[in-house]
């Protein structure tokens, strides 16, 4: 009654505030204001799978709270058709106090299912969810993860027609989490809508038919490429830098034992500045001060992609002139070729690490260079659009017929 009274009489004035916001005389309250949502408007039609991305703070987690409703929108409004199962927080509907048995006819109940229909999948959800030694035990007792796989269990299981899913998998553990992804694409392949917010982009990925990017509130892209979409989530706030200097000793990144003066992509055939295709061979230039004599130097390079995941490793150790032996003090030059047609299209990064005797690590330096792979029709053949994997080596076939028919 209290809350009921309060936004009654709070309606009007914020009705008075959008007209002055509209007639361009914003008060110093209405300027204060954050909104977390912003002119969000997309439809998601029965049985897509889209997953929503974005930052910290977007507006992914108010975006399902809207649709579920648990958060009243301000203007505007979320329309679900169809039975909703929502898994927003870990253990969210769940009583205490209540057993594990109890709180899966309670949520059931939540949902709109019957209780014969709950008895029906309460096997199946008492084996997914792995807690039959603690399904009469208080939930108030249960560690996070068992929390997660019974109100995953729960929510997965009781036939929703639209299923929200924000990122509460980040709890369980590896098994748990392809578990889920696993139920999840069954609850798709059924006909069933699915809301999935996530971090991890390879779920996005495998998942989803459609992406929706958040950033600061807004829809910056809504594409069926899921691909696209989280590509150019990944590069936002991305700068290319090809090439950098410290001339200064002092001033350069390192420590008492190991200094970089200069790093930088070169291409083999043509001049520095030349843009990186796929089938460009190039080389990547460390230049470094060893200010420790007499250390056996080791320099690894991981290439990055843009989701972060390793492409490779390379040492130095086939190095010919210094591997295993001392160095001596002063300025060293190290150079990796990278052959053609190896890397995929895309942004990549270079993450260096100095090893004494390939154990001891002296100085490592993350995102130490960061450069883009283009891709062209001639690179890729017959293929249509961004070749899938991290790597796309050109390598040799053979095809004979082995019969001959007619």
């Amino acid at each position: 009654m209290r809350d009921t009274l309060a936004e009654t009489v709070r309606r009007p004035v914020r009705a008075l505030s959008a007209l002055f916001h509209r007639n361009g005389t914003r008060s110093a309250e209405v300027e204060s204001d954050i909104w977390a949502l912003r002119q969000v408007s997309f439809q998601v039609s029965r049985g897509e799978v889209v997953g929503i991305i974005g930052r910290n703070g977007a507006g992914k987690t108010t975006l399902l709270k809207v649709l579920s409703r648990i958060t009243e929108p301000s203007e505007g409004c979320g329309e679900i058709h169809g039975r909703v199962g929502s898994l927003l927080e870990v253990g969210t509907g769940f009583h205490p106090e209540l057993t594990g048995r109890e709180n899966i006819y309670l949520n059931g109940a939540i949902l709109g299912m019957r209780r014969a229909e709950i008895q029906t999948r309460f096997d199946q959800i008492v084996t997914f969810a792995e807690v039959e030694r603690f399904l009469d035990t208080p939930v108030k007792h249960y560690s996070s993860g068992m929390y997660l796989r019974l109100a995953f269990a729960v929510a997965a299981h009781l036939d929703p027609e639209v299923l929200l899913v924000d990122e509460v998998l980040a709890v369980g553990d590896a098994s748990f989490q392809k578990k889920c992804l696993g139920r999840m694409g069954e609850v798709a392949k059924e006909g069933r809508t699915v809301v999935f917010v996530s971090h991890n982009m390879a779920a996005v990925k495998g998942l989803c038919e459609r992406a929706i990017w958040l950033d600061s509130g807004t829809v910056s892209a809504d594409n069926r490429d899921v691909e696209a979409v989280i590509s150019k989530y990944l590069l936002s706030g991305t700068k290319i830098c090809q090439e950098r200097l410290w001339p200064e000793l002092e001033a350069a990144p390192g420590n008492e034992k190991i200094r970089i003066r200069c790093a930088r992509i070169q291409s083999v055939n043509g001049p520095e500045t030349e843009v990186l295709r796929v089938s460009t061979p190039f080389e990547v230039a460390i230049e470094y001060w060893n200010l420790k004599p007499s250390t056996r130097l080791l320099v690894s390079l991981f290439l990055l992609n843009e989701e972060g995941g390793c492409v490779f490793n390379t040492t130095t150790s086939r190095e010919s002139n210094w591997y295993g032996r001392p160095h001596p003090e002063g300025l060293f030059r190290s150079v990796c070729h990278i052959p053609a047609n190896l890397l995929n299209s895309g942004v990549h990064s270079i993450f260096i690490k100095f090893a004494q005797d390939s154990k001891v690590i002296l100085y490592q330096q993350a995102d130490l260079l960061t450069f883009e792979v283009h891709d062209i029709a001639d690179d890729r053949g017959d293929w249509y659009g961004k070749w899938p994997g991290a790597v796309r080596p050109c390598l040799e076939w053979r095809t004979e017929q082995l019969e001959h028919h007619g």
